[in-house]
């Protein structure tokens, strides 16, 4: 098993990576599948099934796959571009496509939101289609978001795990598999992980993109720390982090603050992250959108807060974050969909947690200590965004996320490393509660918070 430290850090756009990341690449991996056809098509469908059609709107799942249809990605995302583009395919009814020409596509006719069961799959399922000049399907592929902005196809879904690209120095599965071979070596799990990506690229490329991933972090919380405004959507919730933050700013050396206001600025960090997912800005899965502001908030947290704290050891806080969300992602779930908020936020905290516990001089066993410490206390967590929307009670539970995060890893360092239960076995009650909870309360909008809400 080997998940890229890239994999689990994807530079995207908000408000989801399973909603809006996920099938804007499944639609561009459907154009590509469609350059390659030995013929020609004139139009192109979709409908979005389970979760994608119960809280599409308010992921603007729609859009995402408007767009992807259009040829937009993620990763190279262009916001006044695309706007302009929404515009004109909704007035013509058409994309144009490098390599296939213009095409049929009126969403308003063309894209259906499927509110029956959903595909076999997976909660998030997507069924994308190409027509002929009279209208019938020539062409199509079912997609699955499984979190994190992974998509399989329905075949893939099914299949046997392909080889391994590479033969890995340290190929764990398993948190007790990481232990033991960190003993073995008598390396650090960001050294194990390290070595391990090197078997695909080079140094520089590593150590490049690991700095863009921080950037990229670091200029979210910057943008949400200085934005104001009410995000969009309907719920008229009101950007909170940057009055926050003033305020904490007017309070420094008054000699008036509790000790415990710290929370405060972790909470804010992550707020400043999740109200710019929420608005659809630029952020980083870590693993997921939802949950995109419990690590860098952690790290930010380390940086302006823990004397010693340097910004040349956030590639060891994110190679150790990594491999711990890989961990979960192979053995349990990272998806809101499929696992509740536990496999999201709690994810993200385990993998803040064990991040800082390493940077902190943590123990190989300390740091899987931490991440257990972090995400046992998340088991059970429910995924009922109110209105479908990445906004309550999301935003607030990444700051908590991120201050669970810090204290597993000081409670963490204060043990030698031993504890009672193992993350491994952590992460597979994890699993099975996904598997127990209620799909109402697993990003569909229709139980929990999301349907005791106020009468405004």
């Amino acid at each position: 098993m080997f998940l890229s430290v890239f994999d689990m850090f994807k530079i995207g756009i908000g408000p989801s990576s399973s909603h809006t990341m996920g099938p804007m690449v499944a639609a561009a991996r459907f154009l590509d599948h469609l350059r390659g056809l030995p013929f020609g098509v004139a139009g192109l469908r979709a409908s979005l099934h389970g979760s994608l059609a119960f809280t599409g709107v308010g992921h603007a799942t729609d859009r995402a796959v408007i767009l992807g249809l259009a040829g937009f990605i993620p990763s190279a995302y262009d916001a006044t571009r695309a706007e302009a583009e929404l515009i004109r395919i909704k007035a013509e009814g058409t994309v144009e496509i490098e390599g296939l020409g213009t095409l049929r596509f009126a969403p308003e006719t063309d894209l259906a939101f499927d509110y029956g069961p959903p595909l076999p799959g997976h909660a998030n399922g997507l069924r994308l289609m190409a027509t002929d000049a009279q209208g019938d399907v020539i062409a199509q592929e079912v997609y699955y978001s499984i979190g994190g902005g992974f998509v399989v196809t329905e075949a893939e879904l099914g299949a046997e795990p392909p080889a391994p690209a590479a033969d890995f120095p340290y190929p764990f599965s398993t948190a007790a598999e990481m232990l033991a071979m960190a003993r073995a070596s008598g390396k650090s799990i960001a050294q194990m992980k390290r070595a391990n990506e090197l078997a695909l690229m080079g140094p520089n490329a590593l150590d490049d993109g690991i700095r863009r991933i921080w950037a990229v972090m670091r200029a979210c919380i910057d943008r949400g720390l200085d934005s104001d405004g009410t995000l969009p959507g309907g719920l008229n919730v009101k950007r909170r982090a940057k009055a926050i933050r003033e305020a904490l700013e007017r309070e420094r050396g008054l000699n008036l603050t509790a000790p415990h206001v710290i929370n405060d600025w972790i909470s804010t960090y992550a707020m400043a992250v999740n109200e710019e997912n929420a608005a659809g800005g630029q952020v980083v899965t870590a693993p997921t959108n939802g949950a995109a502001g419990v690590v860098p908030a952690t790290i930010r947290y380390w940086l302006d807060h823990v004397p010693g704290a340097s910004e040349a050891r956030v590639g060891e806080f994110l190679l150790t974050a990594s491999a711990i969300g890989g961990l979960v992602k192979h053995n349990a779930s990272i998806s809101g969909a499929e696992c509740g908020c536990q496999a999201e936020v709690g994810a993200a905290s385990a993998m803040a947690a064990a991040g800082l516990a390493a940077v902190l001089g943590a123990s190989p066993e300390q740091v899987e200590n931490a991440a257990e410490i972090a995400l046992e206390h998340h088991l059970g967590m429910t995924c009922d965004p109110v209105k479908g929307l990445v906004q309550v009670p999301c935003i607030e539970r990444n700051g908590l996320g991120a201050i669970k995060a810090v204290s597993a890893a000081s409670l963490a360092l204060r043990g030698d490393g031993t504890h009672f239960m193992p993350l491994d076995n952590c992460i597979e009650a994890m699993r099975q509660t996904g598997a127990d909870m209620s799909e109402k309360y697993k990003e569909t909008a229709l139980g929990g918070l999301a349907v005791n809400i106020p009468n405004c």
